[in-house]
């Protein structure tokens, strides 16, 4: 399992304009072309998995087989301790509205829950991200990051998306909303999860 060589295209088995551009980026220094599922005019497949890893995989093989390109998915979302890991693999689905997604909404959702538990309800919170590398004949590989730090409230910054400003990664002090994007880049679960990937697959 490789990534294609640089000038290549790489297939983004993804409909999210800001996770695209996040990938995008990764790939930016390697010189591959990032070419979205959405672009392509791809389907997006049902994700019937329980796990980040199983759900990648969906997305990464069928968009490896419609288009005949190595594709890359990614599968992300917010665990919360105090939870029991929630919202998890459901991540998207907290925002989704009959008229799209509302990260608003989701994240609003959170705070209401930690709120119920009580004022002494732990917050701290993992943005945990998998990889899935799939190629037209079959071939895979799957990489892990895991980003570690607390939700604060109420949302701070317009930066990123998704939970990102409610989430203060450890060891900083601003929200992933109110982060430089390129410190975000060094530091998310995205990366940690990207570069397990080209340590694993970059030739030496």
């Amino acid at each position: 399992m490789n990534l294609p060589a640089p000038g290549g295209r790489l297939v983004i088995a993804t409909h999210n304009p800001g996770k695209l551009a996040e990938i995008a980026a990764l790939l930016a220094p390697l010189g591959i072309a990032a070419v979205s599922a959405g672009a392509l005019g791809l389907p997006e497949p049902a994700e019937t998995e329980t796990s980040f890893a199983g759900n990648a995989l969906i997305k990464a093989r069928a968009a490896a087989a419609a288009s005949g390109l190595v594709a890359l998915a990614d599968d992300s979302g917010l665990e919360v301790e105090a939870l029991g890991g929630a919202p998890g693999v459901h991540t998207a689905d907290w925002a989704q509205t009959p008229h799209g997604r509302d990260w608003a909404l989701a994240m609003q959702k959170v705070e209401d829950r930690l709120a119920a538990l009580g004022p002494g309800a732990a917050r701290d919170a993992s943005f945990v991200c998998a990889l899935a590398l799939a190629s037209p004949g079959g071939d895979h590989a799957l990489f892990e990051g895991r980003c570690r730090g607390r939700l604060v409230w109420p949302p701070r910054g317009t930066r990123g998306f998704g939970y990102d400003p409610m989430f203060v990664p450890h060891g900083h002090a601003e929200t992933f909303g109110e982060m430089d994007p390129d410190l975000k880049h060094r530091i998310s679960h995205r990366a940690q999860a990207f570069a397990r990937l080209t340590a694993a697959l970059l030739p030496r």
